[in-house]
């Protein structure tokens, strides 16, 4: 069967159980499900992807009830919505998702319930990948993660005037934050050698990050992880890690590790550790590298992990 027959009956299939969803929703105000909303005076927000549920937490704290479709290691490539999804959508006083088709069938959904997408912060320049398959691993650019506080702003000081001032504060604070974590990104990077900034890892999630601080990225499989890496693919990585002597290549969270492992056994080269890449850590899970502490549930957390996990393995 033809692969645009297939990628036509999947998005019937979904569309079709997230239009179930949506009805069940309507039949589901007295349920007792965790993700539907309290009965309180707060506003409710709803995000998908962990690190836009990260940035909400972090610029509205307790001010708004807040659920995350996705946890961590969820692709949101492959995501299908569960019966819970529908009843907090329908609910929401506000809906945030990443775009740019991150979150697959899902997105004309969100679309059409009202969501926000951070990827309309960005300019056509700004987009990687192509027109038709946008690139949309925003976060992995600090620098870009922070031109979406302000949307985030915005959008919960309109629903919610009282607390804007709030808002505006520690958006302002989380700014400066995730502009001061760019300029660390680049400067622990600075003591990698030059040629040894390759970086390989399962998919290609890594090209913002790459741009941003100097590496050079080559992935197995493409910007979704819908389709696996054929043999030609994999031949293909063996030879170019061979021939450029690559020490490390990385597994990551949210996809599974055998592909890769494959690769470093055929290549010769070593697994450097797990990436963050389509989704962060547990929250509260506290790692220690350089004699500095930081939360991997938190975006600053994830993206310490990465760069510090990287330079190590490749220098």
């Amino acid at each position: 069967m033809p692969d645009s027959v297939i990628r036509a009956l999947a998005t019937l299939s979904l569309m079709c159980k997230i239009t179930v969803l949506l009805g069940l929703a309507a039949f589901s105000s007295c349920s007792s499900d965790d993700r539907s909303r309290d009965a309180d005076a707060r506003i409710f927000v709803v995000t998908t992807t962990t690190m836009i549920t990260d940035m909400v937490k972090q610029i509205a704290g307790d001010k708004v009830q807040l659920t995350g479709l996705m946890g961590p290691g969820v692709d949101p490539h492959l995501y299908e919505p569960i019966p819970s999804d529908g009843i907090a959508l329908s609910e929401a006083d506000l809906i945030f998702y990443n775009g740019l088709f991150l979150e697959g069938q899902m997105t004309s959904n969100l679309k059409s319930q009202g969501g926000i997408d951070f990827g309309s912060t960005l300019s056509e320049d700004q987009i990687k990948g192509q027109k038709s398959h946008p690139d949309p691993h925003i976060w992995g650019n600090a620098e870009i993660w922070a031109n979406c506080v302000p949307l985030v702003v915005k959008e919960l000081s309109e629903v919610d005037p009282p607390n804007s001032s709030h808002y505006k504060e520690r958006g302002d604070q989380l700014i400066k934050e995730l502009r001061d974590l760019h300029q660390w990104s680049r400067s622990r990077v600075d003591s990698l050698p030059e040629d040894s900034r390759i970086l390989i890892t399962s998919h290609d999630a890594f090209e913002y990050f790459g741009e941003a601080y100097g590496f050079e990225v080559v992935a197995l499989q493409g910007i979704s992880t819908v389709t696996e890496a054929g043999i030609a693919e994999r031949v293909k990585l063996v030879d170019f890690i061979k021939k450029n002597r690559i020490k490390s290549i990385f597994v990551e969270s949210s996809v599974s590790p055998e592909a890769i492992k494959s690769i470093a056994e055929d290549s010769g080269a070593t697994i450097g550790g797990e990436l963050f890449s389509d989704a962060m850590g547990e929250p509260g899970d506290i790692e220690k590298s350089n004699d500095e502490e930081y939360d991997l549930g938190t975006y600053q957390g994830m993206l310490k992990h990465n760069i510090n996990i990287i330079v190590e393995a490749l220098k």
